[in-house]
């Protein structure tokens, strides 16, 4: 499997370039897999969560470029500056990977929640493949934003139990603006319905909570979340979970990789642009899944640079690159 890095079309992006020579593709990486971090996650969704919480993995790299990514550490390269400076992460080996997966087990994680790893599907699943070898038989978790490609996705069905893919927008100019990816919204949802399509095969029959869609609130746009909605309500209801997430922070990621790069708002989503949300959410009868509480300020967000990126009411930290 490793020679699909090769001339590389793991991802959407279809770069094309040979990953195992040491060429970047565009999420920033080599056929090489990098980690950042591992936790023991206790922000997820509720059947995510659980009891023991989430045994998170964070992976480098990323094949979107989202301006105000909150993870940008971990997901950005910083190629303007003098001295170009790779996210943060180091390479692990499948066997270093598999022994994460242990450690996260051992320490109660009801599954693993493998983070941003649609440009690094054939090493992750090596990866996966050493864990299970290891007795790791819990759930493995798919934490995508959507931006995944179907083929790549059919290669990960016989080891993907749970998909946690975001839908961003539905509306191109979004897409291309603050997402770097203006196929965004058909790439998306041909990637949704077959992660939905893999957990119906897997369960012959219908389990909605295998399918968490995430979709983050833009403040000022919120007709491209209107789209969204309208698309679940349409095509995913009665097969997966939504959840809708109030979280947007102005974190301008790429301030100095890309000067141009404009956020959609300086600001936070208020209470009267998440009645208009909830107001939707009943017209369109999506009354299963979850919405996040308002949510505002930066404490939140994570810092990779700490063992422990999150706080100690979040997160228990395992693994630090």
């Amino acid at each position: 499997m490793k020679h699909l890095y090769e001339s590389c079309m793991i991802c959407p992006r279809n770069c094309g370039v040979n990953r195992l020579s040491g060429v970047n593709g565009f999420c920033g990486e080599t056929s090489s897999l990098r980690a950042a971090s591992a936790v023991i996650h206790r922000g997820e969704e509720p059947p995510i969560t659980g009891a023991g919480g989430s045994g998170t993995i964070f992976i480098s790299g990323c094949n979107l470029g989202c301006s105000f990514c909150q993870n940008y550490q971990i997901s950005h390269n910083n190629t303007a500056a003098q001295k170009p400076v790779q996210s943060l992460g180091r390479e692990i080996t499948s066997e270093e990977f598999a022994l994460i997966c242990a450690a996260l087990c051992a320490k109660g994680a009801e599954n693993i929640n493998i983070v941003t790893g649609s440009h690094a599907v054939p090493a992750i699943i090596k990866g996966i493949e050493a864990a299970k070898k290891k007795n790791v038989n819990i759930p493995f978790l798919w934490n995508s934003s959507g931006y995944d490609s179907v083929n790549s996705l059919e290669l990960l069905k016989n080891y993907i139990d749970i998909f946690l893919p975001d839908i961003k927008t539905l509306d191109c100019k979004i897409a291309e603006k603050y997402f770097n990816a203006p196929d965004y919204p058909e790439t998306a949802k041909a990637a949704v319905l077959k992660m939905i399509d893999i957990t119906r095969q897997k369960q012959r029959g219908s389990d909605k909570s295998k399918v968490i869609i995430r979709h983050l609130v833009l403040p000022g746009h919120l007709e491209s979340t209107r789209s969204v909605l309208r698309w679940f309500a349409d095509n995913a209801k009665d097969r997966a979970l939504l959840s809708v997430m109030t979280q947007y922070t102005p974190v301008n990621c790429n301030s100095e990789q890309l000067p141009a790069a404009k956020l959609p708002a300086q600001g936070y989503l208020s209470a009267r642009e998440l009645d208009t949300v909830l107001g939707w959410l009943d017209e369109y009868e999506i009354d299963d899944g979850f919405c996040q509480e308002l949510v505002t300020g930066s404490a939140w967000l994570p810092d990779f640079r700490r063992d422990n990126p999150f706080s100690s009411e979040l997160s228990v930290p395992v693994w630090h690159a």
